[in-house]
């Protein structure tokens, strides 16, 4: 009993230890990750601003009208 005790409070699994590796290493790429891809969409949203509203415009021009449905 006493070894059994001292295997479950004592030593540290070494499966446990290289999965609690791994899981730091994905939670650090993709911090890294989203700190990427907050960059880039403050950059886009910081472009988008100095075009205003005329990005808009030329998506609506290249975009048909719709036709009313026939009832």
């Amino acid at each position: 009993m006493a070894k059994a005790l001292l295997g479950y409070v004592g030593g540290s699994d070494p499966r446990l230890l290289a999965e609690m590796r791994r899981l730091q290493q994905r939670v650090q790429d993709l911090e890294s990750e989203l700190g990427r891809i907050q960059s880039e969409n403050d950059a886009l949203t910081a472009a988008a601003a100095q075009h205003g509203d005329s990005l808009l415009d030329s998506i609506e021009m290249d975009v048909p009208q719709a036709e009313p449905a026939l009832t």
